[in-house]
């Protein structure tokens, strides 16, 4: 991608962005110097650009969205920058709520779409409206301003274009769209000042690069290092979050590489860094290998992947080992998959706060996993008709794969599952006793 540059152009091309951009280092990139096109873009975002544009506002398309389609990529979703507050977006979209604290943000909602809308913002530390922690984590950040003030304290520069539905140009305050073509992914302003006040930044810098095939620019990689700590003060509720974003970007094999290289496991995944850094099993290793490689096909193919399958691979060296020691003890192996995944799970979540629903399936998963030898009588259909039975089967395969257990395994319940289909129709479906007597007795009557 060729990308061309022009400081503030001369009045005849547009006097309102010239005089809005007090920026001096703003570049703005017309409609016939760019790739982007209206048609690429949801219709949801254009409502909601239009809309604030006829009622005399300024929208833009920012962030991700820009970013990507200027890289050729369809975004997953659309974010829009304003300079109308969120009270004012509320009463202009009857179909939006305003959320959030530490940022207020408006969602506006079409069928399933939600396009999120941002007032632009302008980061002071003596503002009412800002507050920081003692160790300069940004608690709320609702100081409004103009768009160059919103530019400059966004992440990344690759993150900070705009696209101006006004005229279809693109606004550049810090040289994002040259890191775009470089593929390189640049803090704005001091790296470490800028992770001291979010360390999810550091997790966000892994992502896109991970994603995007960017490369993390020096000094931004070298704060990595340094910062890691501060992810131990993160909520654990909002460290899920940005794990599963992690992981379920399609490249979850190059997100792994990337947390290990910068040492930034250990705060999301303790038991899992322990056993990679204690010269571990080469299997278990693979299976880890395997688990990522099978997720990000699954994603990439746009097939659903459940967030407890990822927590139940990361976490399985773990369990794994812990229930060999267990079963050492004279334990059975399933009680002893049952007691070890309590307490890896357990201590898991101290770190990151898994639902309920996602943790009980996990270990569902690790429980089911012995029973899967279990091939003869009335076993199979038992274990076909649980819940996670599907889940538990991939799961199973993935350790088929990697000599875990044996590899005909596998193919025995993927056959079997050929031959035990449920019925395509609820004909024969099992009544309920209670109901067929109520039935009865109504006939009777």
């Amino acid at each position: 991608m060729k990308c061309y540059y022009w400081r503030i152009l001369p009045d005849s091309f547009n006097v309102a962005i010239n005089t809005e951009a007090s920026s001096d280092n703003l570049a703005i990139i017309p409609r016939n110097k760019h790739n982007i096109s209206r048609k690429s873009i949801s219709e949801a975002a254009l409502k909601v650009l239009y809309r604030l544009t006829n009622s005399g506002y300024r929208a833009c398309l920012v962030g991700g969205g820009v970013r990507d389609l200027l890289l050729g990529l369809q975004p997953k979703d659309f974010d829009v920058a304003t300079d109308a507050t969120p009270e004012q977006l509320r009463s202009l979209f009857k179909n939006s709520r305003i959320i959030g604290r530490r940022f207020r943000l408006v969602h506006i909602r079409f069928g399933r779409e939600i396009i999120e809308v941002a007032t632009f913002r302008s980061h002071s530390s003596d503002s009412p409206k800002t507050e920081l922690s003692t160790e300069g984590r940004i608690l709320r950040d609702n100081t409004f301003g103009e768009i160059h003030d919103d530019a400059i304290r966004r992440d990344f520069t690759a993150n900070a274009l705009y696209y101006d539905i006004a005229n279809f140009s693109i606004l550049d305050y810090t040289n994002g769209l040259e890191d775009v073509e470089t593929r390189t992914l640049r803090l704005i302003g001091d790296a470490e000042t800028r992770y001291q006040e979010d360390a999810v930044r550091m997790l966000r810098a892994i992502r896109f690069s991970a994603k995007l095939d960017f490369e993390i620019e020096k000094y931004a990689g070298e704060a990595i290092l340094e910062c890691g700590h501060l992810l131990a003060n993160i909520p654990p509720a909002r460290l899920f979050d940005e794990t599963v974003k992690l992981f379920h970007s399609g490249n979850a094999t190059r997100v792994l590489e990337l947390l290990r290289h910068y040492n930034l496991l250990q705060y999301l995944f303790p038991a899992l860094d322990g056993f990679l850094r204690n010269e571990p099993n080469e299997a278990l290793l693979d299976f880890v290998d395997q688990g990522l490689v099978n997720t990000d096909i699954r994603i990439n193919n746009s097939q659903h992947v459940s967030p407890a399958f990822i927590f139940a691979i990361l976490l399985w060296p773990a369990v794994h080992q812990r229930a060999m020691n267990l079963q050492s003890d004279k334990l059975k192996i399933v009680p002893a998959l049952f007691q070890a995944g309590s307490e890896v799970m357990s201590h898991q979540l101290k770190h990151i706060s898994i639902p309920r629903r996602f943790s009980q399936m996990a270990r569902d998963i690790w429980t089911a996993q012995p029973k899967f030898q279990r091939t003869q009588g009335k076993q199979p259909a038992r274990l076909l008709a649980q819940p996670c039975f599907r889940a538990a089967y991939d799961f199973m395969c993935i350790q088929s794969m990697v000599s875990l257990v044996p590899a005909n395994l596998c193919h025995w319940w993927t056959e079997y599952q050929k031959n035990h289909a449920p019925p395509a129709n609820n004909k024969h479906r099992r009544r309920d006793p209670g109901s067929e007597r109520r039935r009865r007795k109504r006939n009777a009557s």
